[in-house]
């Protein structure tokens, strides 16, 4: 059975998504971008603590789900600039330092609110 998935440790989505929906032992967690929950604000234009407050948002919704980031399986990364990729992933890999999961990158035109980056992760029990 299909799980809404919400906490208000991570920025309430933006559009018509869920931040997160569990089904038979999987969460897909929805891009994240680096709000911070408790102002709902963009932190500041700076890939290094954008990226951290990416990782903060995801591992939040992974607790509220009852999941951790040695769960995730997937992560989908979209950066502004590949140019930031380098200190994106030196931050990434901070969060999974064993076994880490299948990853893709890519760059993109243009992300929500001009951030960036986004990360949408999926995690298996």
């Amino acid at each position: 059975m299909k799980k809404v998935i919400s906490t208000h440790n991570a920025p309430g989505a933006i559009g018509p998504y869920n931040q997160a929906i569990e089904i038979n032992g999987m969460l897909f967690i929805s891009g994240q971008i680096p709000i911070d929950p408790a102002t709902g604000k963009v932190v500041e234009e700076d890939i290094t603590v954008q990226t951290e407050q990416v990782m903060k948002n995801i591992g939040a919704i992974l607790e509220a789900a009852g999941y951790s980031f040695s769960d995730v399986v997937k992560s989908t990364c979209l950066l502004s600039d590949m140019a930031n990729f380098a200190a994106m992933n030196a931050v990434y890999g901070k969060y999974y330092q064993h076994e880490a999961p299948a990853r893709a990158a890519f760059a993109v035109k243009t992300l929500p609110m001009n951030v960036l980056i986004e990360i949408e992760t999926i995690a298996v029990k």
